[in-house]
């Protein structure tokens, strides 16, 4: 149903050819707040045609109306807002769904265009928390109501975290680490490892210069110029 036309042919009735039903129809307004109602008619333009101020007209409107259809119609200064009828609308939504099944809401207004949704990302050296399944979510119901309207979603997960901090997990296993560990708890030993590191380079600055020789060599075999084995060979003990 187009409850904008509901809303001009119940004005048009009332205001008996002062306005034409083209020009009711562009000049109604959607209100700022649900409390102002559904629609709002203003009554300025009728001004010096009625010879009245646009107050009393919306009062006139008001009282001649007929609300067949509507919750109520009220008079806030110089706008008449419409108040649908919300039994009405909502069965008139629900006969649409039921209709058009998986088809509803289906609309062309992306044409086909990219959009990148950022979704979780998490950081691969640290366990996941709830804040990373909230993110996913969101992302995932964003990509398909885009999808919907005729968006392409990609959606991203970028899991390298790439930074100085995993050298500081190489030089940190290579003093403290054990294999079994690891093995049998991955992140959580990682983890473990990682901050026993900011702990200890407190007092032991050149932690630091290690680590970031240790991220220098990644670097290079990301490169391809040597196996990850060179670089990070087994902890000795």
């Amino acid at each position: 149903m187009d409850y904008k036309k509901l809303v001009t042919d119940a004005l048009v009735k009332v205001l008996d050819g002062q306005i034409s039903e083209d020009k009711v129809y562009d000049l109604l307004e959607k209100p700022k707040s649900l409390e102002l109602g559904d629609f709002a008619f203003p009554a300025f333009p009728l001004a010096k045609v009625m010879h009245k101020a646009p107050q009393m007209i919306a009062a006139d409107i008001v009282a001649d109306i007929n609300q067949k259809g509507f919750q109520k119609i009220e008079a806030v200064g110089p706008y008449v807002n419409f108040f649908l009828d919300k039994n009405i609308f909502s069965a008139d939504i629900l006969h649409q769904v039921i209709e058009e099944g998986p088809k509803y809401g289906d609309q062309n207004i992306g044409n086909a265009g990219n959009v990148p949704i950022d979704m979780s990302s998490p950081n691969i050296a640290k366990p996941m928390s709830m804040g990373h399944l909230r993110s996913t979510v969101i992302g995932n119901s964003i990509a398909k109501i885009l999808k919907k309207i005729n968006y392409n979603p990609i959606k991203i997960n970028h899991l390298g975290d790439w930074g100085t901090q995993f050298g500081k997990l190489i030089e940190a296993y290579k003093l403290w680490g054990s294999e079994e560990e690891v093995k049998a708890d991955p992140i959580n030993k990682l983890l473990e490892y990682y901050v026993r590191f900011h702990k200890e380079d407190v007092d032991h600055p050149e932690l630091d210069e290690e680590a970031r020789a240790w991220f220098k060599k990644i670097r290079r075999w990301r490169r391809g110029s040597r196996s990850f084995m060179e670089v990070v060979p087994q902890r000795v003990t």
